[in-house]
């Protein structure tokens, strides 16, 4: 049954508690306003999808990457976000402006702002987005991504507890299950949103909640922030935004993000007055797999993988340069696109799993998510893959584990999918790759790479194995993985300034409207251009949230 429609009033209204929400709410909240936080989910899913995450931050020129050996500046990380970003749009001029002053924000105070609130950082640097088409192309010219102590949940809870602790002395509300339909507006300023409660619900964290209405609402604010993230879990978004530049749409795509990921704030946003750009800009992985303990539907993982894996399509023909695990996300989607078919393959050794697997997602690293020192010595270091990854070995349905080729290549070929593998060329594929471990120099540029990677002393320690023949017994046992194109992240979204306001299709601020996060494409309307970095989702979360959590409250 319906109820009567509730209304309030706040200072500042957040629609959405994921991280960019969280940091704004705590900042206007520091700043001395009334904050109104809601969310169409159930309490237990504050946090978003930061709390999922596996919670890589990219910082420039950090103690961590100095301990590591690693010379970084902001002048090569400039170079390698523009050579990434590829700004080419009229609509860019505030995204790159968002860019600009991220990179400041990386180099500078990001890292001891975090510290401040009691984040840490795994002490090896990560080396995400490889590059490998030269200085100016796109990728990193050196490891940037920092691993949150905690993961997704540790670079969560100070905002979360800054807010909490502001709702028990009573200046935050917090309001679940509260599903916006409508931005309030007069004299052509936003004043507030309205829309509709939903039924409690005792779903867990990320699993789908109901949509029944229960009543309707009504809050006043004299700033109102848009933190609803992107559109990853609505995959009719998703093909209708695909770009032709990436070839047509999967036919099967796994979920990367949860269900309520659904972009509806997008349109309601326009509906106000607020100008979206660059929808088509947005970051799927091609490294996706089945979970085999799903969470939300077509639930995916995505394998964060090292350099050494061989990289076939669909019909056995290895991708071309430099299109290596971990070195051009797009560059490799793209191209698998060409191919009509929806998967790939990797062909590796237990060797390579064992040292180069890691799984996104706070869920799939224990380790690091509960910051336990011995699991984390026994799980990164110690001989075998980590227990969430064994996991897959063994539960996995798109995991072939054998003992030698012959038998490997039967088993793919019993997979659905495996049909359309050509053997013979799948086999001289594998043998090639093999004849060039017998020097120490090659003219196979994955080879040379992976062996250049190794100079890297935090790819050396736990990332990049030792180079070897994928038949070496002593390697064993031979893995197929069967790979799925994952959805996660948009790249577009709400233009705004740099204060985080809402700006219309004349280029100007709508009075009392802010987006922050994936919801204004992490800043700007798309402050990673066409392609992001990685370890930059999460800082945009934050960068931004703190930008129009400030702006707001002034």
């Amino acid at each position: 049954m319906m109820t009567m429609p509730t209304s309030r009033a706040t200072d500042v209204l957040v629609i959405g508690w994921g991280l960019a929400g969280l940091v704004a709410a705590a900042e206007a909240l520091s700043a001395g306003r009334r904050v109104t936080i809601i969310d169409q989910e159930p309490r237990c899913n504050l946090g978003g999808q930061a709390w999922w995450s596996f919670g890589g931050l990219f910082l420039i020129d950090s103690p961590e990457q100095r301990r590591m050996g690693i010379r970084d500046s902001l002048e090569l990380a400039t170079q390698d976000w523009l050579g990434n970003a590829g700004f080419d749009r009229d609509e860019d001029e505030w995204p790159r402006r968002w860019a600009e002053a991220y990179l400041q924000f990386a180099a500078g105070e990001k890292r001891s702002w975090l510290r401040e609130r009691g984040v840490g950082f795994f002490p090896v640097v990560g080396w995400a987005e490889r590059g490998g088409s030269g200085a100016i192309g796109p990728g990193n010219s050196v490891p940037r991504f920092h691993i949150t102590w905690g993961t997704g949940p540790g670079i969560v809870a100070p905002f979360a507890a800054a807010v909490e602790a502001g709702e028990a002395e009573g200046r935050v509300t917090i309001l679940a299950r509260h599903r916006v339909e409508e931005l309030l507006t007069a004299d052509g300023a936003v004043v507030g949103a309205r829309g509709v409660v939903l039924a409690d619900s005792d779903a867990p964290r990320g699993v789908p909640s109901s949509r029944e209405q229960v009543g309707e609402f009504a809050i006043e604010a004299d700033a109102t922030i848009v933190a609803s993230g992107g559109i990853g879990g609505n995959h009719d978004l998703v093909r209708r935004a695909w770009p032709e530049r990436l070839g047509t749409p999967p036919t099967h795509m796994l979920t990367g993000v949860p269900a309520y990921v659904d972009g509806s704030m997008h349109a309601v946003s326009a509906a106000a007055g607020a100008r979206l750009i660059n929808s088509d800009r947005m970051w799927h992985y091609v490294e996706g797999i089945e979970n085999w303990d799903p969470v939300w539907p077509d639930h995916g993982i995505r394998i964060l993988p090292g350099p050494s894996s061989l990289w076939l399509d669909a019909t056995g023909s290895r991708l071309p340069v430099p299109l290596y695990p971990g070195f051009d996300t797009l560059g490799t989607l793209a191209h698998l696109r060409t191919t009509g078919h929806d998967h790939s393959w990797f062909i590796t050794s237990l060797k390579i799993v064992e040292k180069e697997f890691a799984l996104s997602g706070s869920e799939q690293n224990p380790d690091l998510t509960g910051k336990d020192i011995g699991l984390l010595v026994k799980s990164r270091l110690a001989k075998g893959p980590t227990g969430p990854v064994q996991a897959f070995l063994d539960e996995g349905a798109d995991f072939v584990v054998e003992d030698d080729l012959e038998s490997l290549l039967a088993r793919m070929q019993a997979i659905p999918g495996g049909e359309l593998l050509d053997i013979d060329r799948v086999r001289q594929e594998v043998v090639a790759r093999d004849r060039e471990m017998d020097n120490e120099f090659t003219k196979d540029p994955q080879i040379a790479m992976l062996r250049s990677m190794r100079s890297y002393r935090g790819d050396r320690l736990i990332r990049t194995a030792a180079p070897h023949r994928l038949q070496d017994p002593a390697a064993g046992p031979m893995i197929a993985v069967k790979l799925h194109v994952l959805t996660r992240k948009s790249l577009g979204g709400i233009q705004t300034d740099l204060e985080g306001r809402a700006l219309d299709g004349a280029g100007q601020p709508i009075p009392g409207l802010f987006a922050v996060g994936e919801a204004s494409g992490f800043g700007g309307g798309g402050v990673h251009g066409y392609r992001a970095l990685e370890g930059t989702f999460l800082g945009g979360c934050l960068f931004s949230g703190r930008q129009a959590g400030r702006a707001a409250a002034r």
